[in-house]
């Protein structure tokens, strides 16, 4: 199943309240690491404080993404005929 689209619709869509979505996220951290307890709530929390890093988040989504699409092809350069005296 392709969650990409989906993904990369609410995390643009909720950008301009990230701000307020980490602020709730620090105000429910300890009733959260109550009943969850994983250490990334902290680094989530902090990572959404700014717009930018939803960004980053969006291109590096779409660039696994595009990875998954197209496997990436070594590229196979000729041997240059530079050099050679003919």
């Amino acid at each position: 199943m392709r969650l990409t689209a989906p993904a990369i619709f609410l995390l643009e869509s909720s950008k301009p309240l990230s701000f307020l979505g980490s602020q709730a996220l620090v105000f429910l951290q300890p009733v959260v690491q109550a009943v969850f307890p994983f250490k990334e709530y902290q680094e989530i929390a902090v990572m959404l404080e700014e717009r930018e890093n939803v960004e980053r988040l969006i291109v590096e989504i779409e660039r696994q993404d595009a990875g998954e699409k197209a496997p990436s092809k070594k590229e196979t350069n000729p041997p240059s005929s530079e050099g050679k005296a003919s």
